[in-house]
């Protein structure tokens, strides 16, 4: 499971807790401690949970750093992790700071719950519907973004991108990894979700693969769609095993959930994630199905790679390429 779940001796409530914690990896150093805080509340997300009670901060100090350094760097990243527990409802209470040769931020998350609060992830039938909830290609975008300034690098991969698609694609995936899963949370209740994992560094197929093992059913997940930020599946390719985005092995860093949904529901949650009433941003795609099986997941041989246009490409096209969402039957 995404969090530990403890039953307490009292009153029937569970305590839920979880903890993570990351070197940087965007410049800015406020979107950094945004990104690592939505990255531990995600694990809170994952279970159906929507409120958290409290969070300790994780912070890791580079001896490396000048004075000068660290006075402007290190209280950005703070206020940027307490700004993202404050929209997810929440607040830093307390933590620990030390001195290491990298700089490290995290954090821990707690909930006392009611056992409705929260949906354990192991619930998934065949015949269910699996729905995504953040483009794929983090690691991938930060990556390339870094490779401009590193001559050899950059010439493996500048046939098939150009520095203005890194840039956009760089914006888009601090974009994605800063925005909370709180509403795909709230979602989950709504449409009856049978279980639900996030996507972080063991990419789409580990993930798909953790939570297919836990299931009680006898069921296989069978991804057919990967929703990627544009241009980064080329990178992918032009970077040979590399990454692996394409295969299902590429990290993600704060990805959104995937999620086990009935098949009459899958299409009206992701229409509902993309209401204005929950903000801007916010998206969902169906990737797969559930059938029976051996708790295993795999992604089939030739994907349909959705090509999701960065927000700052121009009007239309934020849904992806092609901009309609495939129906459960279209799957099947």
């Amino acid at each position: 499971m995404d969090s530990c779940v403890i039953p307490l001796r009292h009153g029937g409530l569970s305590l839920v807790q979880t903890t993570d914690f990351f070197y940087p990896l965007v410049e800015d150093p406020y979107m950094m401690g945004r990104i690592a805080c939505a990255n531990v509340l995600s694990d809170l997300y994952a279970m159906g949970i929507t409120e958290c009670d409290n969070m300790l901060m994780l912070l890791s100090v580079s001896q490396r750093m000048s004075d000068k350094e660290r006075e402007k760097v290190m209280p950005l990243m703070m206020r940027g992790f307490r700004d993202a527990a404050e929209e997810g409802g929440t607040s830093v209470t307390g933590g620990q700071t030390v001195l290491n040769p990298w700089i490290i931020i995290g954090g821990v998350a707690t909930v006392v719950c009611q056992p409705s609060e929260f949906i354990m992830p192991d619930s998934a039938v065949p015949g269910d519907v699996l729905v995504l909830t953040k483009p794929l290609g983090t690691q991938v975008a930060v990556n390339a973004h870094q490779w401009m300034d590193i001559p050899e690098k950059w010439n493996k991969i500048k046939l098939v991108v150009s520095k203005e698609d890194v840039k956009l694609a760089y914006q888009e995936a601090m974009y994605n990894m800063a925005m909370l899963n709180r509403t795909a949370a709230g979602l989950m209740h709504t449409f009856n979700a049978h279980a639900a994992t996030d996507i972080t560094g063991f990419g789409i197929l580990g993930h798909a693969q953790n939570l297919a093992q836990q299931q009680r059913c006898d069921v296989a997940f069978v991804i057919h769609n990967l929703p990627i930020i544009a241009k980064m599946a080329a990178i992918s390719k032009a970077c040979g095993s590399m990454f692996g985005l394409v295969q299902g092995s590429s990290a993600e860093t704060s990805g959104g959930l995937l999620v086990c949904l009935p098949r009459e529901q899958a299409a009206r949650f992701c229409a509902e994630i993309k209401s204005p009433k929950y903000g801007e941003g916010h998206q969902a795609w169906i990737i797969g199905i559930v059938e029976k099986g051996n708790r295993s997941a795999r992604i089939i041989d030739k994907p349909r790679i959705i090509e999701v246009t960065p927000r700052g490409a121009g009007a239309g096209g934020q849904e992806g390429t092609p901009t309609t969402t495939p129906s459960p039957e279209a799957l099947a």
